[in-house]
């Protein structure tokens, strides 16, 4: 059992009693599903080797996004996903990061708080491609919660090819691999954007003591596979991996963390309760979808992108087979370690 979730069982009364008021539905229903995950012996799946007929059964996995135990392979198949979609182009990464005074903001109404992020920065950008009139931009948008310390920290990465495709003379424009937009004026229409925004919505109201300035980075990343693999690192593998939690008392909770300035290791201490609210406060809300593709990166334009390689002079029959995606986790025969077939799921009967 991951040890989070062993600290959440342990501690669950008394984390509702101290942050009951913070917990809202989703994050109910994420501490619900953890705690019977691979724990229903009601609930399993079976298994069958084609190669010496061994017959098999597991425990059924939650499938919440935010289980530490159901996170296995899901890398592997967005990494092969968006390598179908890679184009023989330099790639950017664009990071658009609220000011911590939003942090109030992602605890009550994240929903709401990350729907516009999505909107604002991804009508943005296509307005700042608009203005070069050289064809429409296509990119992926990633929303990431934390920050090294794990502390609630919006932001979302941007992953942009450089080039543009113009649908009416069905051209391909190369960009400029060095320079994709002014990284302070993007901050500067960031920032009156999103908190015109706000205003305008009902649920939400501004902060106080919001900063004049905020920050937008943007640099070159090189060809595109290193910018995904960069990416996958982070999507996928939850909030805070079992092997970085490096001491656990009846008290505190110690875990490793990479600073961002020096690359050097760091641990940070906290008090039981105090770390689990930290890890529970990154559910993400039920039906958000976290990654989101545009222009001609998005899931429908499959023939335009085909039409984009013709153009690149890229072999279209090695690019269009379907990438290795798994469906579920592979399960390997103790006996034979061959591949065994997923037969389905089951139920006990009382």
């Amino acid at each position: 059992m991951s040890q989070f979730i062993a600290l959440l069982g342990h501690y669950q009364t008394q984390l509702e009693q101290q942050y009951g008021r913070l917990l809202n539905q989703d994050i109910r229903r994420a501490i619900i599903d953890m705690l019977h995950c691979k724990q229903d012996e009601s609930r399993y799946s079976q298994w069958h080797c084609g190669h010496c007929l061994h017959d098999q059964q597991h425990l059924a996995s939650c499938g919440n996004r935010s289980c530490p135990q159901c996170l296995h392979k899901t890398t592997s198949n967005w990494l092969a996903k968006q390598t179908d979609k890679l184009l023989p182009v330099h790639y950017f990464m664009v990071t658009f990061t609220l000011p911590y005074q939003f942090r109030v903001l992602a605890q009550k109404h994240p929903k709401a708080l990350y729907q516009l992020m999505f909107k604002v920065t991804s009508n943005l950008l296509k307005d700042f491609a608009s203005r070069e009139d050289k064809g429409n931009l296509g990119f992926t948008s990633v929303l990431h919660t934390h920050n090294r310390k794990r502390e609630l920290h919006p932001h979302l990465h941007i992953v942009i090819p450089c080039g543009r495709y113009d649908a009416g003379k069905k051209q391909w424009h190369k960009g400029d691999k060095r320079y994709l937009f002014n990284a302070f004026s993007l901050a500067k229409v960031w920032r009156g954007r999103m908190m015109e925004a706000i205003n305008h919505h009902p649920q939400l109201a501004l902060p106080t003591n919001i900063p004049n300035k905020w920050v937008v980075d943007c640099r070159k990343v090189g060809f595109g596979l290193s910018s995904f693999q960069y990416l996958s690192r982070y999507l996928y593998r939850g909030v805070l991996p079992d092997k970085d939690i490096i001491h656990i008392t009846d008290e505190e909770v110690t875990f490793r963390y990479k600073e961002g300035g020096t690359h050097l290791m760091k641990t940070r201490t906290l008090p039981v309760l105090k770390f689990l609210w930290l890890i529970l406060q990154h559910v993400l809300p039920k039906g958000l979808q976290r990654v989101r593709n545009y222009g001609f990166l998005r899931g429908n334009a499959k023939r335009l992108r085909l039409q984009i390689l013709l153009l690149l002079d890229v072999n279209v029959v090695a690019v269009s087979t379907p990438p290795n995606v798994l469906k579920r986790l592979n399960c390997i025969c103790p006996c034979c370690q061959h591949i065994m077939q997923f037969m389905g799921m089951g139920r006990l009967s009382h």
